[in-house]
């Protein structure tokens, strides 16, 4: 089975890291085409995975672009589009990983005859998206794709809420290898004592900082925990976000936080720092697709708590492998985050249970499984 993986982004973000994990599983048979440079294809070619960035410029489709946008753009994409159509013959099927890169390759899949696979990691909804960029996504899944692939049920009810056909979809959860996540315990006594938190109980808050995530919801928690609490912020912003981490900065000041929070940016020591943590919180105010923080850090045996909307639902079993709070409730995840601190042992009983659910119920092998079963059906589709 030869897979063309398609993704328009260079970002390397949260859907980029789980298309990653399934490259892996076919690098010897598989070329990801992406349409910008940056930090994904810099991975990608570390970890020995055929890459390829096609020049382009973009700039006219975008999730809240209109639908007379996005035809203006016809010309800068349309050279692109007959390049995948040239690369995709070598392949059995495409895959693409965004909702753009998924408009592209669903006209480059009638030129080449090739199926196309649509891998669906974002929530069809207002919050996210227009009603054109919205239109325009579903009408083309339901006329030109082979299968939706849908990383959480929650993605899938959404598609089919916009008015997707339900028969495309299927569930295949992002997987992890539970590995990868284990650190020394010394790892984390060094970082505490590298990043001034001893005697300190540490709340990490991992994801880019945009609104949406709600880091803003975490920071105003804090006024209502003790002094001994301290908030790391790990990421950054992109996408054209960089207004709202002014706002963060200057809500520290406003609540009187101090050194209570820490900007640390992007890291790629992501594991380790969970490890520091005694509580990770993540706290979007709009539905999750899907929440690979969340995972991550039950395979860190790191107690969880985040907002309950979106994939966030499937994930977390409330009192038992986590905590669940309302979006934008900072009066809840405070008494949560009070909660673990008065009850450290209680709370390490419910990381570890999480950490046996993550590890089996969200294992790559499987996810790889299931991805390639599908990939072969597809293959096998007429009219292609």
């Amino acid at each position: 089975m030869k897979i063309l993986f398609l993704d328009h982004s260079g970002v390397l973000g949260g859907a980029e890291l789980s298309l990653l994990d399934i490259a892996r599983y076919y690098q010897d048979s598989c070329l990801v085409v992406l349409l910008a440079e940056g930090a994904f294809k810099t991975r990608l070619e570390q970890e020995g995975i055929p890459v390829q960035v096609l020049t382009s410029q973009l700039t006219g489709i975008k999730r809240d672009s209109s639908f007379w946008q996005s035809l203006s753009s016809l010309g800068q994409i349309l050279p692109l589009i007959v390049k995948i159509a040239q690369l995709s013959r070598n392949y059995d099927v495409i895959c693409t990983n965004t909702q753009k890169s998924m408009v592209l390759g669903a006209i480059a899949s009638l030129i080449s005859h090739r199926p196309l696979v649509y891998y669906l990691r974002d929530i069809l909804s207002a919050d996210h998206f227009n009603r054109a960029n919205l239109w325009i996504a579903v009408a083309i899944a339901n006329t030109c794709v082979a299968k939706v692939i849908v990383n959480s049920k929650a993605t899938q009810s959404a598609f089919v809420a916009a008015g997707g056909k339900a028969e495309l979809t299927q569930v295949i959860y992002n997987g992890f290898l539970p590995d990868r996540f284990q650190q020394p315990p010394e790892n984390a006594i060094q970082l505490r004592q590298e990043l001034g938190l001893e005697g300190q109980f540490v709340v990490g808050s991992f994801s880019r900082l945009s609104p949406w995530k709600g880091q803003h919801v975490l920071l105003e928690a804090l006024t209502h925990c003790p002094q001994n609490v301290t908030v790391l912020l790990v990421g950054d912003a992109l996408f054209g976000e960089t207004a709202y981490v002014e706002r963060l900065h200057q809500q520290v000041v406003e609540l009187g936080l101090g050194d209570r929070v820490k900007f640390l940016g992007f890291r790629a020591d992501v594991s380790s720092l969970m490890g520091v943590c005694d509580l990770v919180a993540h706290t979007s105010t709009a539905p999750e697709p899907f929440g690979r923080v969340i995972i991550e850090a039950m395979l860190c045996r790191t107690p969880i708590v985040a907002t309950a909307a979106g994939g966030v639902l499937e994930l977390i079993e409330p009192n038992r492998t986590g905590w669940l709070v309302p979006v934008n409730d900072a009066v809840n995840l405070a008494g949560v985050i009070n909660e673990c601190r008065i009850h450290p042992e209680q709370a390490a009983v419910i990381a570890q249970r999480a950490y046996q659910y993550a590890s089996h119920a969200f294992h790559l092998d499987e996810t790889c499984r299931k991805f390639s079963q599908w990939m072969e059906l597809v293959k096998s589709f007429p009219n292609f």
